[in-house]
């Protein structure tokens, strides 16, 4: 199992940081819109193009601080590279868990 916390909580803070506090839910917004289609086109992307997929969710998660979507996101493109079966419906179940613990705890995180 990974030692990969599912929200990285410091990257968070940072994001908020860099964009301001009154854009930031903004972001947050975008970021859902855009990766929330980005993951329903996970599963039914061909082959050829789920490393790309991988790829751009990857980079996202990571600048959201959703860590261990990331990591798995990261773990894909090189299976997908090497021709082998990528685990989908495992990212598929981390981005919902990502986003349902982001929901639910970013009020409380950010507010200390």
């Amino acid at each position: 199992m990974s030692q990969t916390p599912i929200i990285d909580w410091t990257r968070v803070a940072e994001l908020r940081e860099e964009v301001g506090p009154e854009d930031f839910y903004e972001v947050v917004a975008v970021f859902f819109e855009e990766t929330g289609a980005a993951v329903a086109a996970l599963s039914a992307a061909p082959a050829g193009e789920i490393r790309m997929q991988l790829h751009f969710l990857k980079g996202s998660a990571r600048n959201l601080g959703f860590a261990e979507m990331a990591r798995l996101c990261e773990a894909g493109e090189r299976m997908a590279a090497r021709g082998e079966a990528v685990p989908v419906d495992r990212i598929l179940a981390c981005y919902d868990a990502a986003r349902a613990t982001f929901g639910a705890e970013v009020g409380d995180r950010l507010a200390a």
